[in-house]
């Protein structure tokens, strides 16, 4: 069932939310698990991802190893830096993990699971749910994604985000297959209740200009003060709202090849800073918690 477009939320009446630590601004912090899914000759793709450090220079069908290794950087290097920051900083994240990535080096998942973080399913590989053609093969897609997850670290995934759009009918086969959230929305500050003939589906909504993908873009971050300066208005706004009773959630992106790499890490430890700094006034916590607490505490109305 195709997803209706809704241009209007909650408008005015947006819902009181008071986080577990009486903060009303909620923070994500999401850090994507998908090198080694990406598209690649080497795993019998007719080409190599484009996009990148730089873009591949490859022809269809011959091998990038210099792309592969642009991903490889972030599960060798980037993920330590990670797992290390956040335990130094005592925060916990969400890692949206790509089935394919984790087959390949399942003592890695382990450990970000292990370090206390949330795994949550991004696809099998690192492509777009609006190219699934039937959903019976999508659906086979996320339950494999579920699984490999669930065996490698022991947890069962509870959430959803894929690459770019998802079909018309992933938000369905996700209520069929009872995740308790779906990410694949840019429309929202709060999470909101989507509801189709199939149940309702709690929606975490993200954000693609409080990610570092932006570094990646022609008109986007150059400098690690670009990213975290970013991130930083960004909370200026929100708690400044919340000081007159607006509540909020503010979700923060970032990649293991792309923040991963030492320059732009710095941006990680600032942002790392700010919400120290602003210890009380926001909840930093797993998309899982947040879910939970908001499913608590907010009734099942759709925006």
């Amino acid at each position: 069932m195709p997803i209706e477009r809704d241009l209007r939320g909650y408008g005015r009446a947006r819902p009181d939310i008071i986080w577990p630590n009486g903060a009303r601004v909620a923070v994500s912090l999401v850090v994507n698990f998908e090198e080694g899914a990406e598209l690649a000759v080497e795993q019998g793709d007719a080409e190599t991802e484009h996009y990148g450090e730089v873009a591949s220079t490859s022809p269809p069908g011959v091998r990038d190893l210099v792309q592969e290794q642009v991903f490889d950087y972030g599960m060798r290097a980037g993920l330590w830096r990670f797992l290390d920051a956040f335990a130094d900083a005592n925060v916990r994240s969400t890692f949206m993990m790509c089935g394919r990535a984790v087959e390949r080096v399942p003592e890695l998942a382990r450990a970000v699971i292990e370090a206390g973080h949330e795994p949550a399913v991004h696809g099998w590989r690192w492509l777009p749910h609006a190219l699934y053609g039937d959903a019976e093969t999508e659906r086979r897609d996320i339950e494999r994604t579920r699984d490999v997850i669930a065996r490698a670290t022991g947890v069962t995934p509870a959430g959803f985000m894929s690459r770019g759009s998802q079909s018309a009918w992933t938000r369905d086969l996700l209520t069929d297959l009872g995740f308790a959230y779906d990410s694949n929305a840019l429309d929202d500050d709060l999470p909101y209740w989507s509801r189709s003939s199939r149940g309702s589906m709690l929606i975490l909504p993200y954000g693609f200009d409080t990610n570092d993908m932006k570094f990646f873009h022609p008109n986007g971050f150059v400098q690690p003060e670009d990213f975290s300066d970013y991130v930083g208005a960004a909370l200026a706004t929100l708690v400044e709202e919340a000081e007159r009773g607006r509540s909020a959630m503010l979700s923060i992106g970032f990649h293991l090849r792309i923040c991963g790499r030492p320059a732009r890490f710095r941006a990680v430890k600032a942002i790392l800073a700010e919400l120290a700094r602003l210890e009380g006034r926001v909840w930093v916590a797993t998309r899982a918690d947040i879910a939970k607490h908001f499913r608590g505490v907010a009734s099942e109305r759709r925006t």
